[in-house]
């Protein structure tokens, strides 16, 4: 069992795309639903699909690409906020990623966003990750 299931989604994406997988299989709980959700929105990845194997449900995403060489459109994801030290920033203080080329993704009180879309709400969060 997995205490941190925002650290293990990341682990997976970012093993498959060193690994240059086209798809991964994430286990589904509602934050990984809507973290997987933002990526999408924001063109990180191609596609995502919810499956149910047995009991469990799981995430089928689709992992996308640019070029000949397959290389990842996403470069480096990076957990911020870990169980043990939460990072919380207000509206005003929100981070910017690699001058707003990258995201940062936040958890507020009216559900998982972009830093960009937190900022333009004026709501503060957790930040969860960095995505670039």
């Amino acid at each position: 069992m997995v205490n941190d299931t925002i650290s293990d989604t990341l682990t997976r994406i970012r093993n498959a795309i060193l690994a240059r997988h086209q798809m991964v299989k994430i286990p589904t709980t509602n934050i990984t639903f809507n973290i997987i959700s933002v990526l999408y929105n924001e063109g990180f990845i191609e596609n995502f699909d919810e499956t149910q194997d047995e009991f469990k449900k799981f995430l089928l995403v689709k992992l996308k690409y640019r070029g000949k060489n397959k290389e990842s459109i996403i470069t480096k994801l990076k957990r911020i906020s870990k169980p043990g030290l939460r990072i919380y920033s207000k509206h005003k203080e929100l981070p910017k990623v690699l001058g707003g080329i990258g995201i940062a993704i936040i958890s507020t009180s009216k559900g998982v966003m972009t830093d960009k879309q937190a900022r333009y709400l004026g709501l503060g969060g957790e930040v969860l990750c960095y995505v670039w």
